[in-house]
């Protein structure tokens, strides 16, 4: 009896140990080839970067114009497309979409990441950005960026800016593109390093995402990258006919379904339960 708690103890730590090595494990396949905030369990567009700047990140005949430690970045992000995204190894369904494939493989995801955490940018898994928000896990940005089935000219709405991550993925394929961060200082960094890695076309503000953007309505898509238990009647109101939302319901801290939500023609509502997600809970503005 008096040895089972040191067993106890040891169990705990060869577990904690096993669970770190796989974490570390993750994000060095990540980077071996060279939002906000949520996990699963279980061709450029017209709005990317200008080909300059894109080439000067990714193009390893370059030159020395490139920043220190592009080329290693770039290489960290073929290799999480490929493996986490493209071509998946744990059941999870595989994008398909080449514009969104090219997106991914051109945003640098470590630019939107807390400094200490850039060598953990690619890890397959969510990161903490601060004021209890995350950057979504690559794969949940892929995935939902392809659920709206974006053309060139879509006109979207982002609710929840976070990092700006996601609102930079959407931008490389089109250039109509709404964010709306209920954080005021995270909205002021994500305008601030959209604009400094090229996206100054996302128009980015602070406000409370349930209202959605009335004045810019319609959208042809709505994306939503925090849970509110029910679809905000708003989102609905702003979204065009034959337009879609991609959104996270349910509870707050708990499961959520992950939904995709067609408005049809005629008005009607079609909703398809897409996968079990974690979001981090939709806030609303307090009334004065």
């Amino acid at each position: 009896m008096g040895g089972k708690p040191i067993w106890i103890l040891i169990i705990a730590a060869v577990l904690l140990l096993i669970w770190l090595a796989a974490c570390r494990r993750s994000a060095k396949e990540a980077g071996s080839a060279g939002g906000d905030g949520s996990g699963l369990l279980p061709v450029k567009g017209a709005g990317g970067r200008a080909d300059a700047a894109a080439a000067s990140a990714d193009d390893p005949s370059a030159g020395d114009s490139r920043p220190p430690g592009a080329s290693r970045h770039a290489e960290a992000r073929r290799a999480m497309v490929l493996h986490q995204i493209e071509q998946p190894r744990d059941g999870r369904t595989p994008v398909r979409s080449q514009a969104v494939l090219e997106a991914m493989r051109a945003v640098p995801r470590h630019a939107f990441v807390p400094p200490e955490l850039e060598a953990e940018a690619h890890a397959d898994c969510p990161l903490p950005i601060g004021h209890g928000q995350t950057i979504s896990q690559p794969y949940i940005v892929a995935r939902m960026t392809e659920l709206l089935g974006l053309e060139p000219d879509s006109k979207i709405l982002e609710i929840g800016t976070g990092s700006g991550y996601q609102a930079a993925v959407l931008a490389e394929i089109t250039p109509h593109v709404y964010t709306i961060e209920i954080v005021e200082p995270l909205a002021e960094r994500a305008r601030t390093v959209l604009r400094e890695q090229g996206y100054g076309q996302v128009k980015c503000r602070a406000g409370d995402g349930y209202l959605g953007w009335e004045e810019e309505a319609p959208f042809d898509g709505i994306i939503v990258t925090c849970a509110p238990e029910d679809l905000p009647p708003p989102l609905w109101e702003q979204l065009k006919p034959g337009g879609r939302i991609v959104i996270p319901i349910g509870e707050a801290h708990g499961l959520q379904r992950l939904e995709l939500v067609t408005k049809t023609q005629d008005g009607e509502r079609r909703t398809e339960l897409v996968e079990w997600v974690r979001f981090v809970p939709l806030t609303r503005q307090q009334e004065p």
